[in-house]
């Protein structure tokens, strides 16, 4: 059986930082990530959370390194581990500085492993492998910057998978500043891969080689997909009358959130 790991946390702006630390402490065992309440963010921060118990618990979910969410109270105590139906930790894992001297205590009374990741254990940003599938399926290919992700990215690549296996070409820098200006991205395409490679929705994400709003032509010749999808938002470029030349099926979502949550966007978040 697999040793039980547990991550605590409030995960508010879901970022690669966290999924780095998510990611390694995945490979420990199977990860349990115990998450704050709102209640329990006020109190430990002073401010509210910048994006509801809701939003953070359905991004958590579709991270691929998470096995299970749970639900923390807004009576917990951030230095112990409330009982839990149905889980038995072996390992309370948390970043390095973290480790205060009362959850290691409350640790050796348990006989819990305090297993803490020094920075340099959570340094740059690998790519992630890509998922297996199911041979036959069709294969998927979406393109965009993804600089700052959130929920309805989450929600987008969700959707998209139930047409097949899912391709993400992010856009490389020099491109992404070519099509939208000096400052974009905001974060590195080796980050911005990252963190879109580590949802369980995507079997593999890429950075694109070409130039231009096709600069995913490199990738696309590569994979040899079946659906080019878009949202609404993205159907532009001459990616429609690419795909009748290439022959690929178009497909165009509408950019609805995740049942019960807001909508977002990557310029509103970033606030340019």
């Amino acid at each position: 059986m697999n040793p039980q790991i547990i991550v605590t946390g409030g995960f508010d702006d879901l970022r690669a930082h966290d999924l780095r630390l998510l990611q390694e402490a995945s490979k420990l065992g199977e990860l349990t990530v115990l998450l704050w309440p709102d209640e329990m963010i006020v109190r430990m921060t002073g401010n509210e959370p910048k994006f509801p118990l809701a939003e953070r618990q359905y991004f958590l979910n579709a991270v691929r390194y998470v096995s299970r969410v749970d639900l923390g109270s807004a009576d917990d105590n951030v230095d112990y581990l409330p009982a839990t139906t149905g889980l038995e930790p072996h390992i309370w894992a948390m970043l390095e500085g973290e480790a205060v001297v009362a959850r290691k205590s409350f640790c050796r009374q348990r006989g819990i492993q305090l297993h803490s990741f020094a920075p340099e254990a959570l340094a740059g940003f690998p790519e992630p492998p890509p998922m297996l599938s199911a041979p036959g399926k069709k294969k998927v290919i979406v393109t965009g910057c993804y600089d700052w992700f959130h929920s309805g990215h989450v929600r987008f690549t969700e959707e998209v998978s139930a047409y097949g296996d899912l391709y993400v070409v992010v856009g490389h820098d020099a491109n992404i500043r070519l099509l939208k200006g000096a400052g974009h991205p905001l974060i590195s395409e080796t980050e911005r891969r990252y963190v879109v490679g580590s949802i369980k929705f995507v079997k593999h994400a890429l950075i694109s080689t070409g130039e231009g709003w096709l600069d995913a032509e490199p990738e696309i010749k590569q994979i040899k997909p079946d659906i080019y999808a878009v949202n609404e938002d993205g159907d532009k470029g001459g990616k429609r009358e690419y795909c009748q030349k290439m022959g690929l099926e178009y497909l165009v979502l509408k950019r609805t959130p995740a049942p019960g949550l807001a909508k977002r966007s990557s310029t509103d978040l970033r606030g340019f």
